[in-house]
């Protein structure tokens, strides 16, 4: 079957989906147009082209035409499966055609006003439906505007500034030292390190009169201990600041309601985006009611954050969730892809080469940096796509026949990997 067997059939179209330029009509390719216009060729940090495949590289595609399911065709005519998932914002597929009529039909009848949507209630109704902690909502369109949020409204619940936090929460300055930041933007920030109950319980502890949350990813490349959770539940609870999950990654994946309806270990705020929407931008703080209630008292507001399609979108995503088990599945789907992947590892022998994380959201470990670069590259050349350094995603598109051919990229990408370092 064709990839793009929806495309149209006419003519003209046929031949210009036999065209597939890499070269742009200036005679420049994408990648250096977009190095010229861009700084650092990407508006998105993971697909900048060092990102992408590595420090000084230069092979591979920087940008795509078109993509359906889990395959997207690039600038240069090349046909990829894609394992990366928009960096985990698409589990459905890319173009799920209801996902796709709903954005149609909320574009079509003008998606933003000077009123709010209706959607944003009727969303706002359904994530409290299935989010543990959520009692309320408010709609962004980021995971980093999201967390800010958390954070702020935390702050203006309890009065207090310090925040503790393990995770990667956005490009914000909140939380994290970059250049062109004042001195002190981040001086209440302290860092943790993942599932060390101990140190949890000792900052915290240092920290109790000033502090005003802290805020967890749940999930850092595998699954946290329950007693590292429950510190935090504690020490929140016992220090009257407000617990967080960014959710942004686990929601809508691990379970439809985040880490904390799989762990039944329940926060006070949480942060949802990335798949929630599957790939339309739109995040959302929840929480409980009277912690909720503080966004009254500070400022949070954005022009965009209920336009009517990406609301749409996740419309149409709870709709999948309430008609098929779309996280179950994506734990079966990504088991199996971390299987495939596994079994090229073990039978091309190749060594230095690992796979980890949890099967929703699993990743490839390596002990040197540029053989990680060119097995990208060689595993390009058999047609896929992976993500260095960080998370491949299971989308319900990943189906047998994919997976079979992940499996056989990967497997000639490590033979030929061993046999270059022989």
């Amino acid at each position: 079957m064709p990839f793009f067997s929806n495309r149209d059939t006419d003519d003209e179209a046929a031949e210009e989906a036999a065209e597939p330029e890499e070269i742009s009509s200036d005679g420049t390719t994408w990648r250096v147009r977009a190095a010229d216009l861009i700084p650092g060729g990407a508006s998105t940090g993971s697909k900048r082209p060092d990102a992408l495949y590595g420090p000084e590289t230069s092979f591979g595609p920087t940008h795509f035409e078109r993509a359906v399911g889990c395959r997207l065709v690039s600038t240069d005519g090349a046909e990829l499966i894609d394992c990366s998932m928009a960096l985990g914002a698409v589990a459905l597929g890319y173009v799920e055609p209801s996902v796709t009529e709903a954005v149609i039909n909320a574009a079509r009848a003008g998606n933003v006003t000077g009123l709010s949507h209706t959607l944003e209630v009727e969303v706002a109704e359904r994530l409290t439906a299935v989010i543990p902690c959520a009692e309320q909502v408010r709609f962004l369109k980021t995971g980093a505007e999201a967390v800010a949020a958390a954070v702020r409204i935390a702050r203006a619940h309890t009065g207090r500034s310090h925040v503790i936090g393990c995770g990667y929460f956005g490009w914000l300055g909140w939380w994290k030292g970059a250049t062109g930041l004042p001195a002190g933007a981040h001086a209440d920030f302290e860092t943790i390190p993942f599932d060390d109950a101990q140190a949890l319980h000792e900052a915290a502890k240092r920290s109790s009169g000033k502090l005003a949350a802290i805020v967890l990813e749940p999930v850092i490349e595998r699954l946290p201990s329950e007693e590292w959770l429950n510190v935090a539940r504690r020490a929140c609870d016992n220090y009257g600041a407000v617990l967080i999950f960014d959710e942004i990654k686990t929601g809508f994946r691990i379970r439809q309601g985040g880490y904390q309806e799989y762990s039944g270990i329940t926060p006070d705020l949480a942060t949802f985006g990335k798949a929630m929407a599957n790939g339309f931008p739109l995040a959302a703080v929840v929480g409980k009611r009277d912690v909720m209630d503080a966004a009254r008292s500070t400022w949070i507001s954005s022009t965009l954050a209920g336009e009517g399609c990406a609301l749409a979108a996740a419309g149409a995503v709870l709709d999948w969730h309430e008609r098929a088990e779309v996280s179950e599945a994506l734990w079966s789907i990504g088991g199996d892809m971390m299987a495939a992947v596994s079994r090229a590892v073990t039978a091309s022998r190749v060594k230095g080469v690992s796979v980890e994380g949890i099967a929703p959201m699993w990743f490839l470990r390596f002990d040197d940096a540029h053989r990680e670069s060119r097995f990208l590259e060689l595993a390009l050349e058999e047609g896929v796509l992976f993500k260095r350094g960080a998370y491949n995603f299971a989308s319900l598109a990943h189906d047998d026949d994919t997976i079979a051919a992940i499996e056989g990229a990967a497997s000639a990408a490590f033979v030929a990997l061993r046999e270059e370092a022989n």
